[in-house]
């Protein structure tokens, strides 16, 4: 069986080749990739893939049996790139397709949800067998504003007191890895998630627990944050879009107790106090 993988060189995509590679022979796994160059210490076969370049899908699916389609990073782009990875995917005659989504893409108010569901549309439409992952936040989408914080005395943010759900990179790298190399995953969506939820204000206490420097957790209006992520260089669109997940974090949207994402993994989910350690060293 062999198994691709899109976008391997991302953070999550190396993390899950790492994983793949401790289950199955690397002579199995396939790196998708725009720049094959840059995949050489990923220690598997690479080939040239562009989301963007339905000319380069073709060959570079070729032969391959299962499909890790990590979502694009390109907002506003993501449904179109898919849906050409999909339709490559069924004209190559790949059997399975493990697609990484976004926790309760029905209902999640956050803007990064529309491009999830129209993907798992086109997935369903498509006849392919599929197993939707649906990704709850990464705690280091959080954790690498700890220099930040410690350089200005406090945790920035719009969450309010909402409560989140996260986890490590890692833990759902491994989670994507388990559903790859195991049976039994056709036709499901899971909603992954952490054990335990935590706010903004709990985070910013156990930075302050770990680095011994009193580091408050600030409530800001979303346009107020949306500023302050400008100051710091961020692209002002881009500002505004975390801004609104923070509002949407205030509302819920990342919360999720079902405990789906330590069944898939057989163990508990890194807690917090890891991915805060981890951000300090």
């Amino acid at each position: 069986m062999t198994i691709a993988i899109t976008g391997a060189t991302g953070q999550l995509g190396q993390l899950v080749v790492t994983h793949l590679k401790a289950r199955v022979p690397a002579q199995q796994l396939v790196a998708l990739v725009r720049s094959p160059a840059k995949a050489a210490s990923l220690g598997i076969a690479a080939r040239e893939a562009d989301y963007s370049r339905p000319d380069s899908l073709a060959s570079a699916l070729a032969g391959v049996d299962t499909l890790l389609l990590i979502s694009s990073s390109e907002l506003g782009q993501r449904t179109a790139q898919h849906r050409n990875v999909i339709e490559a995917a069924k004209a190559a005659g790949v059997q399975r397709i493990v697609y990484t989504s976004l926790l309760h893409a029905d209902t999640s108010p956050l803007s990064l949800a529309p491009e999830h569901l129209e993907t798992e549309s086109a997935l369903k439409a498509s006849g392919i067998p599929h197993t939707v992952l649906r990704n709850g936040w990464y705690t280091e989408n959080y954790t690498g504003s700890i220099p930040g914080a410690l350089a200005g005395g406090a945790f920035i943010g719009s969450a309010g007191e909402g409560k989140i759900s996260s986890a490590a990179r890692a833990d759902f790298a491994e989670a994507a890895a388990v559903v790859l190399t195991s049976e039994g995953h056709d036709g499901k969506t899971y909603e992954l998630a952490g054990d335990t939820a935590y706010t903004l204000s709990d985070l910013a206490a156990e930075i302050s627990r770990q680095t011994g420097k009193a580091i408050p957790y600030k409530n800001l209006p979303p346009a107020g944050y949306a500023a302050a992520l400008a100051g710091f260089g961020l692209p002002g669109a881009l500002a505004e879009a975390i801004a609104s997940w923070d509002v949407g974090a205030s509302q819920g949207a990342l919360f999720d107790d079902g405990g789906q994402l330590s069944r898939l993994i057989g163990r508990p989910t890194t807690p917090l106090s890891a991915v805060v350690a981890a951000a300090l060293r």
